[in-house]
């Protein structure tokens, strides 16, 4: 399933467009990864949070 609502980095408002109305800049996916046992990339995550 794919996520059909996405948010703007600037104006924080939600849009199902690739690009905001508003500032004209490209939205990104509010929804965090999801989450598996098997994270294959958890451990460098973590690292970079630790800096």
């Amino acid at each position: 399933m794919q996520t059909l609502i996405f948010q703007c980095k600037k104006c924080k408002t939600f849009t199902t467009l690739d690009k905001c109305n508003d500032c004209n800049l490209s939205t990104i996916n509010p929804l965090p990864p999801r989450y598996s046992p098997q994270d294959k990339y958890g451990k460098y995550r973590r690292m970079l949070r630790k800096e």
